[in-house]
């Protein structure tokens, strides 16, 4: 049962990098159960499996099962390492799992955009689509994340609005990770549609040595939600992060108070 829902703003419990493996079987409800409390939705940022197998995606399915408030959830590099995503799609969208792909969703009047996301680094030290032809294949992945992201971004309406990634929009979160493999953590590639349609919030994972915050070039905060990060950075903590958006009723409600003379 989840607590009752707030009257001036809405919850979400963010987490990624939750690895299921055929051994996790009954040992996430109880987490599950505690952020369904916490929050009036659970987004999850990838890496929901360890090898992206169906008996994997099973168990996973089958912890999620319970959990009674929204769920929205992107892939992760993991979800793919078996070649079939899409049987990780399939047993989660068949216990109500809206999983995002380059769309976008809407749960109590947030927007929230969902793509992986990709590699590439970030910056002067991004990688460039010049050479062979598998450096430009791989620059376009990036390249075709970052669209969908920009796509998905694009078709929300709503005041208030969400990004969802695995892979890291800006260096800044990748922090504490070995520098050698920022290029693997991430791709500025994907913090440019975020300059072009701002949001309040972005989560991702991946970068389990990472940092939990920091921002874009135009501010917005970036949270890094990888579930063995929190856990070492929050031990007296639940290992999921709790994020409040104002709901757009009260913040109607607040600019008709006049101001007191």
């Amino acid at each position: 049962m989840s607590s009752p829902k707030s009257p001036t703003h809405v919850r979400f419990a963010a987490v990624g990098d939750i690895h299921v493996n055929k051994d996790s079987a009954g040992t996430l409800r109880g987490f599950f159960a505690q952020a369904a409390e916490a929050a009036d939705a659970l987004l999850l940022c990838g890496d929901l499996t360890d090898y992206g197998t169906a008996e994997e995606a099973k168990i996973l399915a089958e912890e999620l099962a319970a959990v009674a408030v929204p769920v929205v959830a992107v892939l992760g590099n993991h979800d793919y390492e078996s070649g079939t995503p899409e049987a990780v799609v399939e047993a989660l969208v068949k216990v109500g799992v809206r999983v995002l792909d380059g769309e976008a969703c809407e749960i109590e009047g947030v927007g929230i955009a969902g793509v992986k996301g990709f590699a590439g680094g970030f910056g002067r030290g991004s990688l460039g689509a010049w050479g062979e032809p598998a450096i430009k294949l791989f620059v376009q992945e990036a390249l075709n994340e970052a669209m969908k992201l920009e796509s998905a971004l694009a078709k929300l309406r709503t005041p208030r609005r969400i990004a969802l990634l695995h892979y890291s929009p800006i260096a800044g979160t990748v922090q504490g990770e070995p520098v050698e493999i920022f290029p693997f953590l991430g791709s500025s590639r994907l913090e440019e549609p975020l300059l072009r349609y701002p949001v309040d919030a972005v989560f991702h994972g991946h970068a389990h040595r990472g940092t939990l915050q920091a921002r874009t070039i135009n501010g917005v905060p970036v949270y890094n939600v990888a579930k063995p990060l929190l856990q070492r950075s929050r031990p007296d903590a639940p290992p999921f992060f709790l994020y409040e958006l104002p709901r757009e009723s009260a913040q109607s409600t607040l600019s008709e108070i006049p101001e007191t003379p």
